[in-house]
């Protein structure tokens, strides 16, 4: 019984490691905040010129 509780606090400890792995790994400074300068990826720009009218 002991040794059953053991394996799955170790297999909790590996998916917590894994789960902290992919959301932070990616970053050097962690999350991007609101008002970052870098723009996000998809977004469009505000710099596009209005269509020729006819």
């Amino acid at each position: 019984m002991g040794l059953i509780l053991l394996e799955a606090l170790a297999a909790g400890l590996v998916f917590i490691l894994i789960i902290w792995w992919t959301m932070f790994s990616g970053r050097n400074k962690g999350e991007l905040h609101d008002g970052d300068d870098e723009p996000e990826a998809g977004r469009g720009t505000t710099d596009r010129k209005p269509p020729p009218e006819a």
